[in-house]
């Protein structure tokens, strides 16, 4: 009897055809091997980071001089968590875009928030409403900016102008988060001095980061 179609003789050493869902397209293992994993070392150090989110907003219920130490130095440990993240990133070669993403936000939310409360606590006087209102201001828009850059494949890393003010603008927070006359220093002074060098740079550096990128854009569409 004939065979019908399709079906394999007895004997035929005819190959078989894999099943269509054991091929694996180009598109898919490329997809496969640039996949990114979110729980690395950079981005773990930089989500432990954020805990120090709710002791800042505890502050201004328990600001004596014991507790104005502990929260200065669990700051600092954050703000040193920063150039660790970004060190383990480039040395373990672990650099992705959601930890390229993730870190300055974690920078802004973080100094925006202590800023926040420190000027709560009169720690900044009101006349420095000012400067937390251009910081936290710029922080948003830049913010914003790599959200839309972002959503068209491009990642904004930060320059060095922003690196420059990200280390005045955690200098003086420090120096204000610690009780006033720290290690015989007048701290507060210091701190709204390096607050305000602070704000210039963070203008400039807000200028640097829309500047190039529309300017990259603009350069794109000729």
């Amino acid at each position: 009897m004939a065979t019908s179609l399709g079906e394999a003789q007895p004997g035929s050493t005819r190959a078989r055809l894999p099943s269509p869902d054991r091929v694996q397209s180009p598109e898919s293992h490329e997809l496969s091997s640039d996949r990114e994993y979110f729980w690395n070392v950079p981005n773990t150090i930089t989500v432990v980071r954020l805990a120090v989110l709710p002791v800042l907003v505890a502050f201004p219920w328990f600001s004596d001089p014991a507790s104005s130490r502990i929260v200065a130095w669990l700051f600092i440990v954050a703000a040193v968590g920063d150039i660790v993240d970004g060190w383990a990133a480039r040395w373990g070669q672990q650099i992705t875009k959601i930890g390229k993403l993730l870190d300055p936000l974690a920078d802004k939310i973080t100094a925006s928030t202590a800023l926040i409360v420190l000027l709560a606590m009169d720690r900044i006087p009101i006349e420095g409403l000012v400067l937390v209102v251009v910081i936290v201001g710029r922080e948003l828009a830049v913010t914003g900016l790599r959200g839309i850059a972002s959503a068209s494949g491009q990642v904004i890393s930060a320059g060095p102008a922003g690196k420059i003010k990200m280390v005045a603008q955690n200098v003086a927070i420090g120096a204000l988060l610690f009780p006033e006359g720290m290690m015989g220093l007048p701290n507060h002074s210091i701190g709204l001095a390096l607050l305000t060098l602070a704000t210039a740079l963070t203008l400039w550096s807000g200028y640097v980061y829309f500047a190039d990128y529309f300017g990259a854009e603009a350069s794109g569409s000729r």
